[in-house]
């Protein structure tokens, strides 16, 4: 359950101090009773991001654990195990951050969007929180596609994953762009309209970044 609720998140350990948490051994730590006081949840975070969370019967001081168990069924396990995740739900949203894109280049993508265009990414699929957009705020038509895939996906001899970013093809001047090496048939989109290009730096970023700006404008035109 903490994989789940915490995965391609980071902690802001500001907002951790904020909530509640309790900087001890290196270690940020946050109680809290459960279950009508019969149960103390404590949930910890540490310096690499790694969490974990703990159940105690404080009638017996013993560890409770049936909850993390699929097979365990019952009210009562329904409940623990409801107050549980609704604990880490809302330390997940109050203390922690979007932390999808680890790639210097598509870090510097992110920074060139807010910077220029005073834009953010927008995760727009609960069930894909690994795809994100970009849009312009006048006629809010997408210019950008960040999102994580297998490199499989594009042709490529690799079941790595990589950070890939699909932007708007000027069909009329770059319909050459596309090689299948450094640029790509645009995954997730109208192939004669996008391309991909990924972020692993066989790309520079001065070449994205004028290639971002061609996006931006063709997005005007459509």
């Amino acid at each position: 359950m903490e994989f789940n609720v915490f995965k391609l998140k980071t902690p802001n350990f500001e907002k951790l101090s904020e909530f509640g948490f309790i900087l001890e051994n290196g270690l940020y730590r946050y109680s809290v009773k459960i279950l009508d006081g019969q149960f103390e949840m404590t949930v910890t975070v540490a310096s690499d991001g790694k969490v974990g969370a703990t159940v105690t019967d404080l009638s017996t001081s013993e560890p409770y654990t049936l909850h993390l168990a699929d097979e365990a069924v019952g009210a009562f396990v329904g409940r623990v195990r409801g107050e549980f995740e609704d604990v880490l739900l809302r330390i997940s949203e109050s203390c922690f951050e979007r932390d999808v894109f680890k790639e210097v280049c598509a870090k510097q993508v992110i920074e060139y969007a807010r910077n220029t265009y005073g834009d953010e990414l927008e995760f727009l699929w609960d069930k894909y929180p690994a795809g994100a957009i970009l849009r312009r705020k006048d006629n809010r038509k997408w210019y950008a596609l960040l999102m994580r895939i297998s490199k499989r996906k594009l042709g490529l001899d690799s079941d790595g994953e990589a950070s890939v970013l699909d932007l708007r093809l000027d069909t009329e001047n770059d319909a050459e762009l596309v090689d299948g090496k450094r640029f790509f048939l645009g995954y997730h989109m109208n192939k004669r309209t996008w391309f991909s290009v990924i972020l692993d730096g066989s790309v520079s970023f001065d070449e994205i970044r004028t290639l971002m700006d061609k996006s931006y404008k063709l997005a005007k035109k459509k």
